[in-house]
């Protein structure tokens, strides 16, 4: 789920670095993912370790030249780590002011005030749309994972009953309601409406983020029954501050990068005219980097010295929050660095080839293409670019509301079954502490809900629209 451009991912799932057939390849791809899943859990290897090794094996044994699949590899780490490296950073030093200023604690405490155990799932839920409406998926998750693990902690809840509502919050959001990159992309190749796509992707995502957050909580939370991982968790501000940030302030810090892109959506959608100088700014201001740059630097005022911290105790704590988050960087790269070297050994070509003659409705067409490249490739914007760029020309008799549709059956295909191959994974399993199996168990199963019941709805949207 990296943030790289539109033109750059187009390009390179179509230029391969092997001439491997299709057989050679599907194996190679198996192979190669079979590799990293036997060194994490039956040689208890690193992950970062593993993906590296386990990119290394996949170019090997899809015939791809050592250079061409390091090249790949490295690209891809390097393009993830750049487009959610700073994000990441830029995270935990405001969570690390919201934590050692007492902001944190004041948050978690009106919410458990306000929230019972029963509503607290659907609050979840409810709080990560709203956010991740506006958001990158990366983002979202820097912003809300830290008052998922307090509010667990604090609150004595399920980590999976407090989590799984707000990671499916935040994916529904990502994957099927502009301007989300992937809808987008979708819309443009398709030539749908995208005030059509987004009420009917609302209409779409409202049964989906249920059925896979506050409902399927209940079983994650029984399959997978952890903690919240103490070394991802602020700890609660000292007892001996003499004050803490008021709510207000608190909140307003937490929501001012949010705002900012939300107005950068809203500012793109009216006015939609990239010469115009209103545009031009709030593209600036609302970019996530800048946002939470903002936020960071309003937070150094509002949290830190609201808490009577002085210069220097600000500049420790922004210092000590760096340290944690380097293993998950590598982690997050390495994964990026697995799906680049996918794509370039042409395995999103192989999909495509492989659906070309298949006889079955647009709608569901779309979906399994976007689910075969999002298998093999774990980027929901490989998926949706190569999917929406094959189905295209039977989008050109549809109406209106089908064109939509065709949009969102897509945006529900990108998102099916997330495992080894996608950097969402692996950043959902770090800052949650678990294991790969139990993060096949919570994530991947949501994510691929989320998938099945968004085409379910879709399809029965078509009989009725």
């Amino acid at each position: 789920m990296t943030s790289l451009s539109v033109e750059t991912l187009a390009a390179d799932a179509t230029e391969p670095i092997t001439s491997a057939g299709n057989a050679h390849l599907g194996i190679a791809v198996l192979a190669g993912i079979a590799v990293i899943v036997l060194l994490i859990t039956r040689f208890k290897l690193h992950a970062f370790l593993a993906l590296t090794m386990g990119s290394l094996a996949l170019g090997a044994f899809a015939g791809a030249p050592l250079d061409a699949t390091i090249a790949s590899f490295t690209k891809g780490l390097g393009s993830t780590v750049a487009g959610v490296g700073v994000l990441i950073a830029l995270g935990a030093i405001l969570g690390k002011l919201l934590a050692d200023s007492g902001g944190a604690d004041q948050i978690v405490d009106t919410i458990l005030a306000k929230a019972s155990g029963r509503a607290m799932p659907w609050a979840m839920v409810l709080i990560a749309s709203v956010i991740g409406l506006p958001l990158f998926f990366e983002v979202g998750i820097v912003l809300l994972i830290p008052v998922v693990l307090l509010v667990a902690k604090r609150g004595n809840h399920s980590l999976m009953r407090i989590g799984v509502p707000a990671l499916a919050g935040l994916s529904v959001m990502h994957g099927l309601i502009p301007p989300h990159p992937g809808p987008l992309v979708a819309i443009d190749a398709l030539g749908a409406d995208l005030g059509v796509t987004l009420a009917l992707g609302v209409v779409v995502a409202i049964p989906a983020v249920v059925i896979a957050g506050p409902l399927f909580s209940r079983y994650a939370a029984r399959w997978v029954d952890i903690p919240a991982p103490d070394r991802m968790i602020p700890q609660r501000a000292s007892e001996d501050l003499e004050r803490r940030p008021g709510f207000g302030a608190t909140v307003a810090t937490v929501l001012l990068p949010v705002v900012l892109m939300l107005a950068k959506a809203l500012v793109d959608i009216v006015v939609d005219d990239p010469e115009n100088h209103v545009q031009r700014v709030f593209d600036v201001v609302g970019s996530p980097l800048i946002a939470l740059l903002a936020a960071v630097l309003v937070g150094l005022f509002t949290l830190g010295r609201a808490a009577g911290f002085s210069k220097e105790r600000i500049s420790s704590t922004v210092e000590a929050s760096l340290a944690p988050i380097a293993g998950v960087l590598l982690i997050v790269g390495a994964g990026g660095g697995f799906k680049q070297t996918l794509i370039d050994v042409g395995v999103g070509r192989m999909i495509l080839d492989f659906s070309e003659n298949w006889a079955i409705p647009a709608l569901l067409l779309a979906w399994l293409i976007a689910v075969g490249i999002r298998l093999a490739t774990g980027s929901a914007t490989v998926a949706t670019i190569s999917a929406a760029g094959l189905v295209a020309p039977l989008a050109a008799d549809m109406s209106t509301t089908h064109a939509a549709l065709l949009v969102l059956a897509i945006g529900a295909g990108s998102l099916f079954f997330s495992h080894v191959n996608d950097a969402g994974f692996w950043m959902v399993k770090e800052y949650f502490g678990m294991s790969v199996g139990q993060t096949v168990k919570t994530w991947s199963v949501m994510e691929t809900i989320i998938s099945v019941v968004g085409i379910a709805v879709v399809l029965l949207l078509s009989l009725v629209l």
